[in-house]
Formats: C-alpha cells, structure tokens, sequence
C-alpha cells in the first residue's frame, strides 16, 4: 500500500509492506501524490506482492482548495495521465506468457465524485458517481458472449467496452477476481463485464478458431459466470462444479445468509410476503443450477450443455440478486418511532417552558403578559408569530428546504416592507428602513450565488461574472477592484471601531480589547495583500501561517481577557446597567470578529460590514411598532425585532456560501494558519467558519436590542436581557421542532439522507450550539449586572 494514510489506520496489519503519508493537509496537493509516485514504479519490477494499493490524494485537494475548473486541476489530471501511461507500459512490458504480470489485472477508480466547486458528500449525481478503468493483461483476452445481452458499447479495434454497474456490485466482483470470500453485508452480484477481462476461455483473436470452438469457449465462459453466481447467492461450497478449482476458497455465499441472519435480528427484518417471495426465486434458480450441474457431472465436457440453458440460469440468480437488493434498500434503514416521539415529546416540553420563563420574565419587567387583550397591542407578536410559523411549515417541502435561505429572505423583506410602513406611519426612520431593504436584496443576490454552486471557494466574491454581470474579471482593472473591496470594508471597520473608542466611555478593558481587534484587522490586511502580491509583499512576508496564528492568539487573549474581568471584577461599578451591557457586547464581538474574519476569507469583511449595518437597522427598528401604533408593546422587548434577528442570522448562513449539507462546509477554513491536520483544532476552526457570521456574532449581539430610547421605563437590564435570549432561543427551537418532526415524517421519503438527514444534523448542531451560547453570553453579560443593579430595580424584579 502506498499514498492516503488512512488505510494503515484502517488496517494497521494487513499489509507487508506500506508508504504511508498523510492526507488531511488539503493545501497540500504533491506529497501523497509523489509518495506514490516514487514507490508505485519500483515496485511494479517486484516479485513480493499479490495485492497492490496506490492512493492519490491531488485530485480530492485540488477540488476542495481550488475547484473543478481551475490551473491546480488541470496540472493533476495530466500528471495522473503521465503515470497512468508509464504504468501500464510497465506491466505490458511483463505481461508477456510466463512474465511477472502474465495475470496482473489494473483497476483505476475514484472513491467519490466532486461538485463543481469541488465538494463531496452529498447525494447529488455528480458527488456519489466515478469512473473506473479496468485493464487486463491476459492474452488473448476473453469475449463477451453475445447470449448475455450486456449492453456495452464494445469497440473492437481497441478491444475496449463501455459500460457501467453498481457500486453495489464493486466488493462481490472484485471479491470473484481475486478468489477471495465474498464480504458478508455484500448484497451484489458479480459484474460480467470486469469478470470477463480476467477469465480466458479462448482465443478470441485467433482467425483459425472455428465456429464449434467459439461455441464450446462460449458455453465454458457461461457455466464459470454460472458457478460464480451461485457461490454469490447461496454458501454451500457443493454448488460448485469440481473442476473450476479457481473459487475453492470461496467457502460462504452471504446472500441468502445476510438475509436470514437480517431478518432474524433486526427490529423491523423482512415481511413474510417478502421472505416467501425471495425463497420462491431462489427454489427456482437452485433447481435450475442442480439439473445443470448433475448434467455437466455426467459429462467430461460441456459441449452437450445449451447456451439458452445456462443464460437462463444466469438470469434466474441476476434476478434474485437484484430483487434482494431492491428489497434490502427499502428495509435497510431502521427507525425507531417510539424513541422518535420521545425526542419530539422533549422538544415540546421545552417549548412549553420557554413560553413559561417568558410569561415570568415579562412581568418581572413591569409588561404584563397579555397577547389577547388587545388586537392593536398584539399586532407585532401575531405578525411575528405568523413569520415563523411560516418558516416551519416550509420545512415539510423538501423544495423549501432546498431554498430554505430565499425562504428566510423573503420573509426578512416582509417585515422590512411592515417596518417601512410604521416609519412612514412615524414619519421617522425611512432612511434605516430603505437601506436595510436594499441590504435584503443585496443577500438575496449572494445566496443566488452561493446556491449556484458556482464557485471555487469563496461563493461571495470568486462567481462567474460573465453569468452574473456580463464582467470579464480577467481585466486587472476587475481584478485588483475585487481584491481591494475587502481591504476597503477592513479600513472602514476600523475607523468604526477607533470611533468607538474616542467617542464613548468604556472601561480599560474593553477599550484594550477594541484596540487589539484593530490591530488584528491591520494583520489580516497584511496576510491578504502578501497572498495576493499585490503590493509586493510577499517576498518579504514572514511565513503563510504565522499572521493568522498571531490573529487566533489576540481573539484568544481578548476573549480570555474578558472573562477574567468578569471573574476578578476588576472593572468600576457602573450605574448605568444598559451602557455596561453595550459596551461588553461590543467588547466580545470585536475580540470574535477577527478570527471570524480570517477564517471566512476575503468575503469576511464585507459580511461583517453588511451584518453590522444590518443590526444597527433591526436594533432602530425595535421600539417602532409601539411608537408608530401609540400603544405599547405586549412584552418588554419587540418579538417582531428579535424575528428579525434570527432570520438575518439564517440569511448570513446562506449567503457565506454555505449550505445544510456536508458539501457545504468550507473545508479549507479549518487549515488556515495550519498546514498539518489536528481533529479537535480543525473541527474548531470548521466550526467557527461555518456558524461564525450565523451563530456566534448574533447571539453576542442581541444586547444591543436595549440600545433603545424608553428602556428605563420597561424594567431592570437583567429581566430584559433573559427575555430577550429566551424569545431568541424560543424561536430556534421552534424552527428545530419543525426539523424533527419533518425528518420523522419523512423517514421513507426519496431524498431523506440526501436532504432531510442533513438538514437535521445542521439544524441540531446549530440549537446545541446556541443553547451553549445564550448560557455562555448569559453569565458573561449577566454575571455582574445583578451586583450593580440599583436598589429599586430589584425590588421590581422581586
């Protein structure tokens, strides 16, 4: 074995000699690829190997790194062509009757396929097919028999044939060609065509063979697929005729095995109508085969044996392989109902206990929960209520979950369009309430482009503009345009935060942490423009990974940073609780944003730039409703803001450029900074790309909520920030409620672990995920809140 490490982890004693290097480095797309390289050719020379295994790796990198159609590729593929043609000059050269590899047999194959950005993991077409070459070096090599009806497009000049089989079927034939035991769960059968390149039966080349010849060769071919077929659907080793010696160490055929051993330990196993019917073809088949057997016993030859005959046994087991097959794909899965209602028993119960800590919180700011009382007090909470009901029904249509970020873009721009209608009711705010409409639409462009599924890597920035705007980027004019943006959005960040600083009272701490962000900022600028050379720099650059590690230690040191000012109270006693809480909030999500940043790539500044403007419109927007209608709210904070919220949230998912499905993780994000592959620090660096901009940012956020004129008359900060996350969490639970019981119901449906599974285990992820962060943002906000919370705010509370 030589190249993915992976197979010596797999199997750490199965092979005598093994070139182990490691795969897990995606940016490196030549040291596996040369490993195999450098082993593959000598050892083709060697007398000391029945099996051997050469794994390249450039291909799968060059994808997830660059894409499909890019330079990096292109290189591999035509490397891989190069060896490809030395390798098979090679076992040509000692194939000849009697040299090394006289019965050496070559199979090239991808274990996967790739999307178009190079991604895999999912159930589109593209992803779960491959391609597969197989040569034999046997001469003359066998023919297909025309009684078989195979259809392959056989090309006789270069005696090659094209066709395609199942994976199903990959382990039982190759399992047939190397005269090994079929592997137990294997439900395949054997594939003619890749059985034919390595059993010879006859010359087929040979001008002097007769028609009796070719007859009695074709008849041999037939009952040796025949007996291979029967040791694939049954394990008594006497169905085998005795003088085909190749498969006597074939002692067990798992079929009818597996389906027996199956029904018997499984919960839900095979019906009685199916196991009949099963048996019922497999009665027939076995008949068949034992005639045609006691009639080859009687014979030296098979010469009196019909082709008919033996075609129609061959049918008879393809078709009881194929129908067990077809069988155990409807039964293979198992659900477990009873556990299922469980699970969504629990979700239900959590729900009821939000609504319960809401109704508490809501009077312990002073709001009395009513939503019935009154239609013009309940209009923002039905109007909210409404949005995300519609959500979760969404998620019943596999259609809708597939759009599920256009789903929550409308609906981010329906309560735009109702905050747009309070302003001009107010007379107030129309300018927030355009510009987050235009920000609305600016995301629903993105998420276009990151469904499309057209890029390379960064679906933000690196799109097809000749699809998209009819803009030819290889221009340097576009180029360096597109290069410069995110530096732009950086610089104005900056200013943003420096802003800040001079123009507000914070602590030390805090302003030590927004002025450490800055200079993060400044770094990551330096880390694009050397990677980009475009103000020369990277001559003189330190190494590629030592920025982005210097930026992960700084977010590391501010965030820790914070929390020991919390834990050693270090900071003054501030009177006012709100412009605490604003200034902590603004102090944690600046000592995120820069990991977050770097991590997302060059798209990164922009989507903080549009996450901040966005936010600053919904926290405008959150006393609009009850200044508007001349009433006030029905609970202390605005629902209809926080639906907002966690919608904007949903969109800044989707228009990253990701998506609920495997293949829509960025796995390049985890090695930034980082060329070798640790699980738990890489599956942290995945994790922050995937819900940096969707989880992180805007839980750490909601504060800001209480940025609002009023606030000191609807309670004390600590009620109203609680409320505030659990109407936040509510919601996503709410959303999460619906996944599960979209996945319960569609438990047999066609796109369930192509669609629904993913969505799922995203979904479940991203609640746990939340849950973690409210608690977490919680104590952090909340922790010193209550000791510095005037006397007569407490008494409110109690």
């Amino acid at each position: 074995m030589m190249g993915d490490d992976t197979w010596v982890q797999l199997f750490p004693h199965h092979f005598r000699k093994s070139y182990p290097f490691p795969s897990f480095n995606v940016k490196d797309l030549h040291t596996v690829d040369n490993g195999c390289i450098d082993n593959l050719l000598p050892t083709l020379y060697e007398e000391d190997w029945d099996v051997l295994i050469a794994h390249f790796l450039g291909v799968d990198h060059a994808g997830h790194i660059f894409g499909v159609d890019s330079a990096p590729m292109i290189e591999k593929l035509e490397q891989y062509n190069g060896v490809l043609e030395k390798v098979i000059d090679a076992l040509e050269s000692q194939s000849r009757p009697g040299g090394l590899h006289e019965n050496t047999y070559l199979l090239v194959m991808g274990d996967h396929g790739q999307t178009l950005n190079g991604d895999h993991g999912g159930g589109s077409p593209e992803e779960v097919e491959t391609s597969t070459f197989a040569m034999s070096f046997r001469r003359p090599p066998s023919p297909i028999v025309p009684e078989l009806d195979i259809p392959c497009e056989f090309d006789l000049e270069r005696r090659s044939c094209i066709s395609n089989f199942q994976q199903l079927d990959f382990a039982a034939t190759v399992s047939a060609l190397m005269g090994i035991p079929f592997p137990f769960g294997s439900i395949g059968h054997v594939n003619p065509e890749m059985y034919a390149l390595a059993v010879n039966t006859g010359n087929s080349e040979d001008n002097s063979m007769g028609l009796d010849q070719y007859e009695l060769a074709s008849k041999e071919w037939l009952l040796n697929y025949a007996n291979v077929l029967c040791v694939n659907t049954w394990q008594v080793i006497s169905c085998l005729i005795d003088n085909h010696h190749i498969f006597n160490l074939l002692h067990f055929i798992k079929v009818k095995r597996y389906i027996d051993i199956y029904s018997a330990s499984s919960m839900i196993g095979f019906s009685s109508e199916d196991i009949s019917r099963i048996a019922d073809m497999y009665t027939k088949a076995e008949k068949t085969y034992r005639q045609i057997k006691d009639n080859a016993s009687h014979r030296s030859k098979s010469n009196d044996l019909s082709p008919s005959s033996l075609k129609h046994q061959i049918d008879a087991y393809v078709k009881f392989l194929n129908s067990v097959a077809e069988l155990a794909r409807s039964k293979w899965t198992e659900f477990n109902l009873p556990m299922m209602l469980v699970g969504i028993g629990m979700m239900l119960m959590s729900l009821f206990t939000h609504v319960f800590v809401i109704y508490r919180l809501s009077k312990a700011c002073g709001v009395p929960f009513n939503p019935c009382g009154n239609s013009k007090i309940s209009l923002g909470l039905v109007f909210a209520s409404i949005i995300v009901m519609i959500r979760m029904w969404s998620l019943f249509s596999n259609s809708y979950i597939l759009e599920e970020g256009k789903v929550a873009n409308f609906l981010l721009a329906t309560s735009g369009l109702v905050m747009l209608r309070y302003s001009i009711m107010r007379r107030k705010m129309l300018l927030e309430a355009g510009l987050f409409l235009i920000l609305v639409a600016i995301i629903r462009f993105t998420i276009e482009i990151g469904l499309s599924k057209q890029a390379a890597t960064s679906a933000f920035l690196h799109f097809n503009p000749s699809w998209m705007l009819g803009i030819d980027t290889s221009h340097h004019v576009w180029t360096h345009i597109f290069e410069l943006l995110p530096m732009l959005a950086l610089l104005l960040l900056v200013h943003l935060l420096y802003k800040a600083i001079t123009g507000s009272s914070f602590g030390a701490i805090s302003k030590i942490t927004l002025l450490g962000t800055i200079f993060s900022y400044i770094l990551i600028a330096m880390q694009w423009a050397s990677e980009n050379k475009m103000l020369g720099l990277a001559s003189y650059g330190v190494g590629r990974n030592t920025l982005p590690r210097i930026i992960y230690a700084i977010g590391f040191g501010q965030i820790l940073l914070l929390i020991l000012s919390k834990l050693s109270c270090q900071e003054k006693a501030v009177v006012d609780c709100r412009r605490s809480i604003i200034s902590d909030s603004l102090a944690m999500l600046s000592a995120w944003s820069s990991t977050v940043i770097i991590i997302s790539g060059q798209q990164g500044p922009l989507v903080a730039l549009a996450t901040l403007i966005g936010g600053y419109c919904i926290v405008r927007f959150h006393d609009l409703e009850g200044n508007a209608s001349g009433t006030p709210l029905v609970l202390a904070v605005n629902p209809l803001s926080l639906t907002q919220w966690c919608l904007f949230a949903v969109c800044l998912f989707f228009c990253t450029g990701h998506w609920c499905a495997f293949d829509g993780l960025r796995y390049g994000a985890a090695f930034i900074g980082f060329d070798e592959f640790v699980l738990v620090r890489q599956a942290i660096l995945l994790t922050i790309d995937t819900f940096g901009f969707s989880h992180i940012i805007p839980i750490f956020g909601l504060p800001f909520l209480l940025l609002t004129a009023g606030d000191e008359k609807k309670g004390f900060p600590f009620a109203r920030l609680s409320l505030v996350y659990m109407i936040y969490g509510f919601i996503t639970a709410a959303t999460v409620t619906a996944t599960l019981l979209c996945v319960m119901v569609h438990r047999r449906h066609l796109m369930v672990w192509g669609l629904f599974a993913p969505k799922f285990v995203f979904d479940v992820v991203g609640l746990m995920l939340t849950d973690v962060l409210i608690c977490v943002a919680s104590l952090y906000f909340l922790g010193r809140t209550r000791d510095n919370t005037p006397a007569h705010d407490h008494a409110i509370g109690n």
